[in-house]
């Protein structure tokens, strides 16, 4: 995995922000006020977090001590082997620090919480510098916990302040070796991995091993930092009792753009059960209109007869999505 020293952390640089390849940050946050409470004790930690919370509520995700930290389905793939909870955020912190020394404590995450609802006035003192990138700053925090190899659309800076965190990234095109699960019943609205990357079975998952020789691994303690690339596959172990992760999430598309999951799932409905010959022909036609799109796609179309297969700008896209949920709707 690459690696990127003497990064100024008021200043991220574009090259990074950008970046089609996973980097590796130590030390980018060594300097904030909750990395060093952290690097103290998990107490300290606890106490700093406390200093900022105004009684918000938090969604959190409770397991058995059985399931080992892994949140994930259940037996029947139709739910999943954790219950959601609304929790005082406090009560989280008190609940991590009563089953710290457990050998085999009930697990207990928290997840994609924005901070500035959660934790007014924490990302005064703890911040990067972003220039003209305005990205949503979010908290992970719980015990011991695994989250199964998923992919976001967003760039993504994920920053450890306190505990050890492990990553396992594939890029996007593992895709067939990772066993994705059910796109419409999901843990938390991504698509995941079925393998257990801490334990995986190759019998019943035998292309897993050709991912695996693609993986990039890295560990990270308080203080550093990873950023992931859209559309990377990720997998995250917490490795200690109280674990808190930061993390940024961006586009670098316009706003109004909407997610290409629709368009998958669109594609699966109207597309995927063509007969061969007819989806055969419909490969060619996204091909020419959307993957290999360039000037010369439209260069026979005057510029202001274009409609849709023009650029489109934000009132564009929102007329065509009114379009199409008029299509839709029928």
């Amino acid at each position: 995995m690459q690696e990127a020293t003497d990064i100024d952390s008021q200043a991220l640089p574009e090259a990074l922000l950008h970046a089609t390849e996973p980097v590796l940050l130590r030390g980018l946050v060594a300097q904030w006020p909750a990395v060093q409470a952290a690097r103290e004790s998990a107490s300290a930690a606890d106490a700093y977090l406390r200093s900022f919370w105004r009684g918000a509520t938090v969604g959190a995700w409770v397991g058995p001590p059985e399931i080992d930290g892994r949140f994930f389905y259940d037996d029947t793939y139709t739910g999943f082997n954790f219950r959601r909870e609304l929790l005082k955020f406090d009560a989280v912190l008190d609940a991590l620090a009563r089953h710290a020394d457990d050998a085999a404590p009930p697990a207990l995450y928290v997840g994609s919480t924005t901070v500035d609802t959660c934790l007014p006035g924490f990302r005064a003192e703890n911040d990067l510098g972003f220039g003209n990138v305005d990205p949503l700053m979010s908290l992970w925090l719980g015990n011991r916990a695994r989250v199964a190899a998923h992919q976001d659309l967003p760039d993504n800076l994920a920053c450890v302040v306190a505990g050890r965190r492990r990553f396992t990234l594939f890029p996007p095109d593992a895709l067939p070796d990772l066993y994705i699960g059910p796109l419409d019943v999901t843990p938390a609205g991504q698509p995941v991995s079925l393998v257990d990357i801490a334990r995986p079975d190759l019998q019943r998952f035998p292309r897993y091993a050709a991912a695996l020789q693609r993986a990039q691994v890295a560990e990270l303690g308080p203080g550093d930092a990873i950023f992931i690339p859209s559309l990377w596959w990720h997998h995250v172990e917490a490795m200690e009792p109280f674990n808190l992760l930061v993390n940024y999430w961006w586009r670098s598309t316009p706003a109004a753009m909407d997610t290409p999951m629709n368009a998958l799932l669109l594609a699966l409905m109207t597309v995927r059960d063509l007969p061969p010959a007819q989806r055969q022909a419909w490969r060619g036609v996204f091909e020419h209109y959307v993957f290999a799109a360039d000037e010369t796609t439209t260069a026979h179309i005057p510029a202001d007869a274009r409609g849709v297969l023009g650029p489109l700008d934000d009132n564009g896209r929102r007329m065509l999505r009114a379009h199409l949920l008029k299509a839709l709707n029928r």
